[in-house]
């Protein structure tokens, strides 16, 4: 969003918001859907940017004055963009900026071991690139309800993806990874696919969330005490699922006029020097502190450290994470880009470059020298953004589409008729 759109947010950011709960989200082929996004990275759901909605009229029907006037006519172009197939550009190009960065963390992993540089690359995006992504679902998820169009949503469009990439994983890695008696268990997510069971769970307990007096407080509470608690194990990476909650929860009490504060010129210029002073505490810190910290799917005890360091790490690194969300979210371009369309698509590229990225271990393309250099480093991070820009277009999701967002209607009762026009 511009700097001249700053305001109009603003001052309409609460309708936009009722108009997108009333109408019920733009869906990613771009139809007026039922309900809001159920995958942020599908890019379901966005709302569409607008200004003030309304105006004044003399008794005769007629507005009174040219800012009246503008006024309305933003109001109607609000109400039409709604209804029509405009999404906010800011939101897709951040999902696909983030969905970029998680393909360049993966790639640099097995090169953080030689090169001090690697692993404070891989450090710094691993402190804010999920939380930015788990912010936004919350906050798309702020109108979700136990409705039967919702829930159905909810399944195919979370829960099946899951089942189907869980088992693709597996003949996966029985084949290129030398294990063919490796169990299918949809109880063990493997790689990725953490993500949808978490948000699978997640977006269930949204209406929880919209009751409590202090919710954020709570799901942080909520996290220290998981990541104290080495008993909960592994069983749907439910670490992972606490320990990341704060930042869903976060999501759904944000609002349009949230993400247009961080995009403010001082916030933005002050970024340039905390985004900096992250590289060079990353930088410190890469031999020195496990990286498995930012994966939050471990206790602290289980990580080798006392249980008291994940009461003060879980909140200090949430803090943290925050800082640097705000800055990767201040220079998110809020205009429509040639990446913009992309973002529609950074769950396919999301669910299948983790092909790629086992596989390059599985085939010891690691193993080549020229990799561990400089210009490999570099080389590697091109390839990797290209990789998962052709992944995220929409060829690939017209492919895949039966996997990663399957429409599934032979698999649900019919609404009897009565019920869903309600009663006479």
């Amino acid at each position: 969003m511009a700097e001249g759109e700053t305001s109009a947010a603003a001052t309409g950011g609460e309708i936009a918001d009722a108009k997108a709960s009333a109408e019920g989200g733009i869906l990613a082929d771009g139809q007026t859907g039922g309900d809001q996004s159920y995958g942020v990275l599908t890019g379901e759901g966005q709302q569409v940017r607008t200004g003030t909605a309304g105006g004044c009229k003399s008794q005769d029907g007629t507005v009174n004055g040219p800012e009246e006037k503008a006024r309305t006519d933003s109001g109607r172009a609000a109400v039409g963009a709604v209804r029509g197939t405009s999404r906010d550009a800011f939101f897709d190009n951040a999902k696909y900026i983030a969905v970029v960065l998680v393909a360049m963390g993966h790639a640099w992993e097995p090169l953080r071991f030689g090169s001090r540089t690697a692993a404070a690359l891989y450090l710094a995006v691993y402190a804010f690139h999920m939380p930015a992504f788990i912010i936004i679902s919350g906050y798309f998820s702020r109108s979700f309800d136990m409705r039967r169009d919702r829930l159905q949503r909810l399944i195919t469009g979370v829960a099946v993806p899951y089942l189907i990439f869980e088992v693709a994983y597996t003949f996966f890695k029985r084949w290129a990874g030398g294990a063919p008696s490796y169990p299918i268990s949809f109880l063990n997510p493997w790689y990725l696919t953490w993500f949808l069971v978490a948000l699978f769970i997640w977006r269930l307990t949204t209406p929880l969330w919209k009751i409590v007096r202090r919710p954020l407080p709570l799901a942080l509470t909520i996290a220290v005490m998981a990541s104290v608690t080495p008993e909960i194990g592994d069983d749907l990476n439910l670490q992972r699922v606490l320990q990341f909650l704060p930042f869903f929860v976060l999501g759904l009490n944000l609002r349009q006029e949230h993400f247009a504060l961080v995009r403010r010129r001082w916030v933005r210029i002050t970024a340039v020097p905390v985004l900096g002073a992250a590289l060079l505490v990353a930088y410190w810190a890469a031999p020195r502190m496990n990286a498995a910290w930012f994966y939050h799917r471990d206790s602290a005890q289980e990580l080798g450290a006392p249980w008291w360091w994940g009461v003060v790490m879980t909140p200090a690194m949430f803090g943290c994470s925050l800082v640097l969300v705000a800055c990767f979210f201040s220079w998110v371009p809020g205009r429509t880009m040639w990446c913009t369309a992309l973002g529609a698509g950074t769950l396919y590229g999301y669910l299948l470059h983790g092909f790629l990225a086992k596989g390059s271990r599985f085939w010891g393309w690691y193993h080549h020298a020229w990799l561990h250099t400089a210009w490999g480093v570099v080389l590697l991070t091109l390839i990797a953004g290209t990789v998962i820009t052709l992944l995220c277009t929409p060829p690939v999701q017209r492919i895949f589409r039966f996997a990663v967002e399957p429409k599934m209607a032979w698999a649900f009762r019919r609404e009897p008729v009565a019920a869903a026009n309600g009663p006479a």
